[in-house]
């Protein structure tokens, strides 16, 4: 026998053999799939959003029939599709925290400066290469409404000085304006924190002030008024994790800039110590895409 034809029927003989052991695995190794997986991924929503915490509407199917998750765990169902599931699962619908998205962002025209005028793509995404946008505060919200076009539930109005409003009773917490969000501006946050920053600058003082009314300063009188639930990183406040209780409402009093906030029922309030600020006026240029 040639030497050729050998290693043919060689390479043959073992890929049958081969074949024949994946047989057997596939056979002996399977897991069967819950009969009723199909049917409880067509009561779901479809949109792979994954804030269930699960990658998708598939995913968190599985966690349902495995008993990992709950109905109400999935915030873009309604409250009939959610008891539908519960329904179909024999289970109840449970309780999930509600999450909503916010911005960490309060420098509109009328309080942040900009430096030039930016003419170009009307998308952040485009104006964040361009010389942010002509803005002066490189951590600042670009006010193009990125995160509005990309939410589908109606959640996000752009405010006529330039700033996303996010609509709390309308909000899925699906995450999409966080991805859309090219400085980073949007986080999921539970409801019912009431303390938020509208602020992503990371520098500190009162030089600050130069490019926004409403910067955060870093002078912590929030975090000495409430040192249980806030605590200093990037010299910004940000809430404690696993801090019990409702924190004083005092803690946003002593902000002068009104850079720190309660909400309640998706409004902002404000600090009785906070400055109404002037409208900015300065000279620009203008920037091209």
């Amino acid at each position: 026998m040639s030497g050729p034809l050998a290693a043919s029927l060689a390479l043959a003989a073992l890929a049958v053999l081969l074949s024949g052991i994946l047989l057997l695995a596939g056979r002996f190794l399977r897991v069967d799939e819950d009969k009723r997986l199909e049917k409880l991924v067509s009561l779901l929503p479809g949109i792979n959003c994954g804030a269930c915490g699960q990658p998708g509407c598939r995913s968190f199917a599985q966690a349902l029939l495995s008993g990992e998750a709950v109905p109400a765990a999935c915030s873009v169902s309604s409250e009939q599709a959610r008891q539908r599931i519960a329904d179909f699962l024999g289970v109840a619908v449970g309780e999930a925290e509600r999450r909503v998205a916010r911005l960490a962002c309060a420098g509109d025209r009328n309080t942040a400066r900009f430096l030039a005028d930016y003419e170009g793509e009307p998308s952040c995404a485009a104006a964040s290469v361009v010389d942010d946008g002509g803005k002066a505060c490189a951590w600042g919200c670009l006010g193009l409404g990125d995160c509005e076009r990309s939410c589908d539930f109606d959640a996000i109005d752009m405010s006529p000085s330039g700033l996303p409003v996010v609509n709390e009773a309308n909000c899925t917490a699906c995450g999409d304006c966080v991805r859309a969000c090219p400085k980073d501006l949007f986080s999921i946050v539970p409801e019912q924190q009431p303390l938020w920053v509208a602020c992503n600058n990371p520098l500190e003082g009162n030089d600050l002030l130069e490019t926004c009314k409403v910067a955060c300063t870093a002078c912590e009188r929030c975090v000495r008024d409430a040192p249980d639930w806030l605590t200093l990183k990037r010299n910004l406040p940000v809430p404690i994790e696993g801090a019990r209780g409702t924190p004083p409402r005092k803690a946003i009093d002593r902000c002068p800039t009104g850079a720190i906030v309660w909400m309640e029922n998706g409004r902002a309030h404000l600090g009785a110590s906070a400055r109404l600020p002037l409208v900015l006026r300065s000279s620009r240029q203008t920037v091209h895409q």
